[in-house]
């Protein structure tokens, strides 16, 4: 179970860090931060609808974001109540651990 949570934690600042980039890229109607950024270089990447892309692509790495939070929190939650139960049954085993 550590493995899984240590490679979903991964995963959750890997989405972390691309949903931050995305949501710098995206091109705001005052031309804001998106402009500071290269806001053409977006368009000659993505091309002419690049703010859809980017809005969608933002929808999706929340979600996935969102999903990981939850796996994460129900993971640790499981691994936290197996060593409670651990400590309750031998509680001479895990303080020498």
């Amino acid at each position: 179970m550590n493995l899984l949570i240590n490679i979903l934690l991964v995963l959750y600042v890997l989405v972390a860090l691309l949903m931050l980039l995305v949501i710098l890229m995206q091109r705001p109607k005052s031309e804001g931060l998106g402009a500071a950024f290269g806001g053409a270089v977006t368009e000659n990447i993505f091309g002419a609808q690049t703010t859809n892309v980017l809005v969608k692509f933002t929808a999706w790495l929340a979600g996935i974001f969102f999903a990981l939070t939850f796996a994460l929190r129900t993971l640790s939650n499981r691994r936290a109540r197996r060593a409670r139960e651990r400590q309750r049954e031998h509680p001479q085993a895990v303080a020498e651990c």
